[in-house]
C-alpha cells in the first residue's frame, strides 16, 4: 500500500501557487486553478478553472476531491471557510513583503517534497535582485517613482512592489502607503499630492484592466509632473507585478529596472 506524505491534487486559487509548481515541475498535482491564470500559459488549457478571486464554485471545487487547497490573504478567507467546513486542508498564505514571498515559495515547494529545488531557485532570485539591486548604484540619481495600482481612486504600491521599485532603482513617491495591507489603506485621496510628489516615472498596473498612459497624461493639474513632461509613463502588466510569486520577483522586477535605467541614461 502507497501511503502518500505529500499532497497529491491540490487546487490554487490564486495565480502565484500555480507558477510555482509549474516552475518545480510538480503541475501533475494541480487539479485546479484560478480563472485569472495567465502564467505559465499552458495552465489555462491544463487544468479547470474553478475560481475567480474573491469568489469559488465550491462544488466544482470539492468534485475535484482535492487533498489540499492553496489561497492568498484575507480576501479569500469565506472561500477559505466554505472549504474547510467542507473538510478540505485549505493553506491561506499572506505574504506582503519580498522576504515573504520567499518564505511562501520554500514552504510550498517544502510542502510538495521539493525543498532542495525551492531553496536552489530561490537562491538564484535572490542573487539576481542583489545583482540589479548593484546596478542600480550606477545611476547619477535615484527617480522618483509612483506606482499607480488603480486610478479612480489612486491607488499606490503595495508592499513588494514598493520594495520592487527600490531593488530596482527607484524611491517609490508614497513609501508610507506601502505598509498598508489592504487597498483601501492605500488611497490617495487628493491627486494633488501625487503632483506635489512629483515622480520622475510613472508606472500603471490597473488590476485587471488595461493601463492607459493618455489618461494620466490628460488629468487636470499633471502636465507639470515630470513623468508627464518627458513621456515617462509606462504599463507594467498585473500578472507580472500583482503577484506575490516568482512573477514580480523575475519579470515584474526587470521591467522596473529596465525602464529606471534607461530613465538613469536620459539623465546622466
Amino acid at each position: 500500500m502507497s501511503m502518500h506524505l505529500t499532497p497529491q491534487r491540490i487546487v490554487c486559487l490564486t495565480e502565484e501557487p500555480t507558477e510555482w509548481l509549474y516552475l518545480l515541475g510538480q503541475q501533475h498535482r494541480i487539479v485546479g486553478v484560478s480563472g485569472y491564470t495567465v502564467r505559465p500559459p499552458q495552465a489555462r488549457h491544463d487544468k479547470p478553472r474553478v475560481s475567480a478571486f474573491l469568489s469559488a464554485k465550491i462544488d466544482k471545487i470539492l468534485a475535484l476531491q482535492p487533498d489540499c487547497v492553496i489561497g492568498f490573504s484575507d480576501l479569500q478567507a469565506d472561500i477559505a471557510a466554505q472549504l474547510i467546513r467542507a473538510g478540505v486542508q485549505v493553506t491561506i498564505f499572506n505574504q506582503r513583503s519580498v522576504d515573504e514571498i520567499f518564505a511562501m515559495l520554500f514552504q510550498l515547494a517544502a510542502m510538495v517534497g521539493e525543498a532542495e529545488q525551492g531553496l536552489q531557485r530561490i537562491a538564484a532570485m535572490r542573487q539576481r535582485l542583489a545583482d540589479i539591486r548593484t546596478a542600480a548604484q550606477a545611476l547619477p540619481r535615484r527617480p522618483r517613482v509612483f506606482f499607480e495600482e488603480w486610478y479612480e481612486p489612486y491607488i499606490s504600491a503595495i508592499r513588494w512592489v514598493s520594495e520592487l521599485v527600490g531593488v530596482a532603482g527607484g524611491d517609490d513617491c508614497f513609501p508610507e502607503l506601502a505598509l498598508e495591507p489592504m487597498g483601501k489603506g492605500r488611497i490617495i485621496a487628493d491627486g494633488g499630492e501625487i503632483v506635489r510628489r512629483n515622480p520622475d516615472l510613472i508606472f500603471g498596473s490597473w488590476c485587471g484592466r488595461k493601463f492607459r498612459p493618455e489618461q494620466v497624461r490628460a488629468r487636470p493639474g499633471w502636465e507639470g509632473v515630470n513623468a508627464v513632461r518627458t513621456g515617462q509613463i509606462f504599463e507594467i502588466k498585473s500578472a507580472d507585478i500583482l503577484q506575490p510569486g516568482p512573477a514580480s520577483l523575475t519579470d515584474g522586477v526587470e521591467q522596473l529596472h529596465q525602464r529606471i535605467m534607461a530613465w538613469g541614461a536620459l539623465h546622466g
